[in-house]
């Protein structure tokens, strides 16, 4: 997918999701974020939005400006569906103004800037819809190519060496000597072997004989590596080797310490 493909699809989404949310109770618990309400994930994927897009629209080289304009969403739930989907297409307008080569800052610290930015909201709401999904009780289906794209995302950024370097505990938990851990899409193209090393997390797109496996549809890949569905209830996932390898991995696999 292109950045203008991630931007559509970002659009799409989140009006899906604005009308899930829209005029629900904003104290539902989110139980893929325990310590989140309805009304913390909107606020989340709203603010983000936002933010993605000063930083894109204004060109910044440095994150400050753009986490100090951080405003909240409304408190009434029945205004969420108009904030939601007028922040998903304001982040669009932003994205058409820049080239992918426009310098942006980004924390993967591979300077990526708007590419990163463009996919890294895709992944967002594909796993902020998976978590509307099981607060309100709804269900989650997402087009197994999508599905990919998102496994893409979470895996990319969570090697990437702005994370290792930020996340000191993630880092500490996932130094290694070599060990490795293969993810294959059935679904969709996609396979990724990720390698422990001492020092970061090699990340590479390739089939090979790994300490352990997963096969299955790229949707249950998704919501189990991004810990929105455990494990053992993901039916359509095989799993062959070190299952406490991947164990280890998916309990160190949470973006931020309270599960966004």
């Amino acid at each position: 997918m292109d950045t203008a493909a991630y931007l559509k699809a970002v659009v799409e989404q989140t009006n899906t999701f604005a009308d899930w949310v829209a005029d629900r109770n904003p104290a539902t618990p989110v139980p893929t974020c325990p310590k989140w309400t309805l009304a913390e994930l909107v606020d989340h994927v709203g603010a983000t939005q936002r933010m993605v897009q000063m930083l894109v629209c204004e060109r910044m080289t440095e994150p400050s400006g753009a986490f100090a304009g951080y405003a909240p969403g409304p408190t009434d739930s029945a205004q969420w569906r108009a904030w939601l989907t007028d922040g998903a297409a304001e982040a669009k307008r932003a994205f058409e103004g820049v080239a992918d080569d426009t310098p942006v800052w980004d924390p993967s610290g591979a300077e990526a800037g708007v590419p990163f930015w463009s996919r890294r909201l895709f992944g967002e709401i594909c796993v902020h819809r998976a978590d509307a999904a099981a607060a309100l009780d709804l269900p989650y289906e997402l087009a197994p190519e999508h599905a990919a794209a998102a496994v893409e995302d979470w895996l990319d950024t969570m090697t990437s060496q702005g994370y290792w370097e930020n996340r000191p505990d993630f880092a500490e938990a996932m130094r290694g000597d070599g060990q490795t851990l293969h993810f294959h899409a059935t679904d969709a193209p996609g396979e990724w072997l990720a390698r422990r090393e001492p020092d970061r997390v090699v990340l590479a797109h390739t089939h090979t004989k790994a300490d352990v496996a997963v096969r299955g549809p790229a949707t249950e890949l998704l919501l189990v590596l991004s810990r929105r569905r455990p494990l053992a209830a993901a039916s359509g996932l095989q799993v062959h080797g070190d299952g406490a390898l991947l164990d280890r991995w998916i309990e160190h696999m949470d973006w931020v310490a309270d599960g966004g």
